[in-house]
């Protein structure tokens, strides 16, 4: 589906989804409970549903009634020797490790841009502990293993995705012994990890964290039942705050100020841009805003660079991005694939492999561009056009259901002018 938005002002109230990064631990932590758990407001956006079928396969019962669901789970029973995580990388990373509880044969599958995201940290660690392992020589998957997790010490290095973290942290609470994962440099994505650690606590796994530098594991605990709300993803309120920067009116409802999000960092990022960032009770709001360059790190917010690379370029003045590397291993490259469709609207960006220099124009103009199949492209897109008064087409706009299923429906709720191909 092609999407083309005839420039309008945005005004009104969102409700921003539920947080997929807790959707997914939240499901998973249940799952593997065998009491019964209920988890509240959450939205059945691809990646979720891949996480939600993965479990399945792993032994839980989960029904769904409306936006919630009830969750028996079980220490990793298998019922399906396939798991397919479709296009989502934390199902794919999370589930590996848990899957390995149960040390019988599983193959892993996956689609479009999926089957090329590194799994090589879960490689050296197989290696290690004599799992047995394949997959194609040009590809990560389909992936097959035979053999399972041991306890011991797991090291993996701090600059990687905190995806393969998270999946041993989930893991090796289940295994016979005590194990610790040993952090080689420093750890980048700290803020994932707290979600991690917070959501464990909650489901009752005892985990202590030595400064982020080693994670010291008692082996043979059990997770237990949990009544869990999703609460607002601020990965998602990066469109809508950007809007408001560049004129919108609008307030985002149902967000947490004290949350453990790492993307809670979107609002010193704007603030760092000269955004007016304001927040009353639970709506979270940005003021028009004369926004100018500035220099922001995304070693630990890589789902932020969309969004940020779309003000950057109509900030007055030069923004530098540093460690932006970690923004060309998502559902595209989106340091390159960000500066080329900038680019066709009149954007000047400059890309190194960790930097990107983005010198502010004043207006854009309309065109043609693609999403490159990445949802946040896609939204990050579409909130360019409030600076252009040409019309804007984008390609391959339905790749916004991977985490924002509804968002072309409440872009039009604000007053957006859509026609759809």
């Amino acid at each position: 589906m092609n999407v083309t938005i005839h420039p309008k002002k945005l005004k009104g109230t969102v409700a921003i989804p539920p947080s997929k990064s807790l959707s997914h631990r939240a499901i998973i932590a249940a799952s593997l409970s065998e009491e019964e758990s209920v988890i509240s407001n959450v939205m059945f956006s691809k990646d979720i549903l891949a996480t939600i079928e993965g479990m399945k396969a792993l032994g839980a019962e989960i029904k769904v009634e409306g936006t919630t669901l009830k969750i028996k789970g079980s220490r990793v029973k298998r019922t399906l020797n396939v798991i397919d995580a479709n296009e989502s990388g934390s199902t794919l990373r999370f589930l590996i490790p848990i899957a390995l509880v149960n040390s019988e044969p599983i193959e892993f599958i996956g689609h479009n841009h999926l089957v090329n995201r590194p799994l090589d940290s879960y490689f050296e660690i197989f290696d290690k502990l004599g799992v047995k392992y394949t997959h194609p020589k040009d590809a990560y998957l389909p992936l097959k293993t035979s053999g399972g997790l041991t306890s011991g010490v797991y090291e993996v290095k701090g600059n990687i995705s905190s995806q393969f973290i998270t999946g041993l942290l989930f893991a090796l609470p289940l295994i016979e012994g005590n194990s610790m994962i040993k952090i080689i440099g420093s750890l980048e994505s700290k803020g994932y990890v707290d979600l991690t650690l917070d959501i464990l606590s909650k489901f009752g796994i005892s985990i202590i964290n030595q400064n982020y530098e080693t994670f010291e594991i008692k082996g043979n605990q059990s997770y237990r039942g949990y009544n869990y709300t999703i609460e607002g993803d601020y990965s998602q309120t990066a469109f809508f705050l950007i809007a408001g920067a560049m004129g919108a009116d609008i307030k985002l409802k149902g967000m947490n100020k004290e949350s453990f999000q790492g993307d809670k960092k979107i609002v010193d990022d704007i603030k760092a841009l000269n955004g007016n960032i304001q927040f009353e009770e639970d709506a979270l709001y940005c003021l028009p805003s004369k926004t100018k360059g500035a220099t922001i790190d995304f070693s630990q917010s890589p789902d932020l660079g969309p969004a940020l690379t779309v003000l950057a370029s109509v900030s007055l003045g030069v923004s530098k991005f540093v460690h932006v590397s970690r923004l060309r291993i998502k559902e595209c490259d989106r340091v390159t694939c960000m500066k080329e469709e900038l680019e066709k609207l009149g954007a000047r960006i400059d890309e190194e492999p960790d930097t990107m220099m983005i010198y502010g124009v004043s207006k854009l103009h309309g065109g043609i561009v693609n999403s490159h199949n990445d949802h946040r492209v896609a939204m990050a897109l579409a909130m360019a056009s409030l600076k252009m008064d040409e019309d804007l087409t984008i390609l391959n706009a339905e790749c916004v259901s991977k985490s924002y299923p509804n968002f072309w429906e409440v872009f039009e709720a604000l007053g957006g002018d859509v026609t759809y191909e």
